[in-house]
């Protein structure tokens, strides 16, 4: 990590990051609330070693990759979010009201950053459509804003420019 986050540091280039609390959660939900993943109310998680408040996963994840840039020397690197998003089908807590609430929360909270790094933080919501015929386990054929037909998966609402 050490020789990347000093390549991206000394040319003032982004690290690039998928941030995907869906896998965390579904291969941990016994430790991790569904409310925390999906950005509802009701968990809070204190860190312990930054002091740092958290009330969703996503923002403890992104932070997590600034602690390691920081560990690495490399404290000035740029995080970009890359990809982030819920299926709305396909397995297990693949559902449309999770996928919205996960997906509108980033979009919510992206633009306050996180609590390690306050101020917007440039992160893509990954699909912009649900891909029918992709190869692999069922979820990743959902992870769409939109239907093949271009009809929405369910409603999300974007800030104004």
């Amino acid at each position: 990590m050490v020789p990347i986050a000093q390549f991206l540091a000394n040319t003032m280039s982004p690290l690039l990051v998928n941030v995907y609390p869906y896998f965390a959660y579904r291969d941990n939900p016994r430790d991790i609330p569904l409310n925390y993943a999906t950005f509802q109310p009701g968990t809070t998680v204190r860190d312990n070693d930054s002091g740092l408040t958290y009330t969703n996963l996503f923002s403890a994840m992104v932070d997590a990759v600034y602690a390691a840039l920081e560990k690495a020397g490399a404290p000035g690197v740029r995080v970009v979010v890359s990809e982030s998003g819920w299926p709305s089908a396909g397995g297990f807590a693949a559902n449309v009201e999770n996928a919205r609430n996960h997906n509108q929360g980033v979009i919510d909270n992206v633009k306050n950053g996180t609590p390690k790094r306050p101020g917007q933080l440039e992160t893509y919501v990954f699909a912009m459509f649900n891909e029918n015929q992709k190869p692999g386990d069922e979820t990743e054929r959902h992870f769409g804003l939109f239907y093949p037909d271009k009809t929405p998966v369910y409603p999300i609402t974007f800030p104004p420019n």
